[in-house]
């Protein structure tokens, strides 16, 4: 009696809404990898710019110490005094 309740209503999902599914899944593959490769090109223009502008703060920090140094070996008296100076300030300063 369980076979003769039974009636045969077809396919769960019409052939036509499969295709859409998979022409859909097709279609966010696709987005997502050319979302991808836009975040990968982005990332590395990024990573570009970053590396020239440490190479430009190394650049400027080289050429500080090395006015520093011959500033020093200039003047050794003014350094000693200065860097002095600069200690009882912040001895001050840190003090409070």
């Amino acid at each position: 009696m369980a076979q003769e309740n039974q009636t045969d209503y077809g396919p769960a999902v019409p052939p036509q809404a499969a295709e859409k599914t998979e022409h859909g899944v097709t279609h966010v593959r696709k987005a997502a990898e050319e979302f991808g490769s836009a975040a990968g090109a982005a990332a590395d223009e990024y990573m570009g710019r970053a590396e020239g502008v440490l190479d430009d703060a190394l650049h400027r920090v080289r050429s500080f110490q090395d006015d520093s140094k011959q500033y020093v070996r200039e003047n050794p008296t003014k350094a000693v005094f200065t860097a002095l100076g600069v200690g009882f300030v912040l001895s001050l300063i840190f003090r409070r």
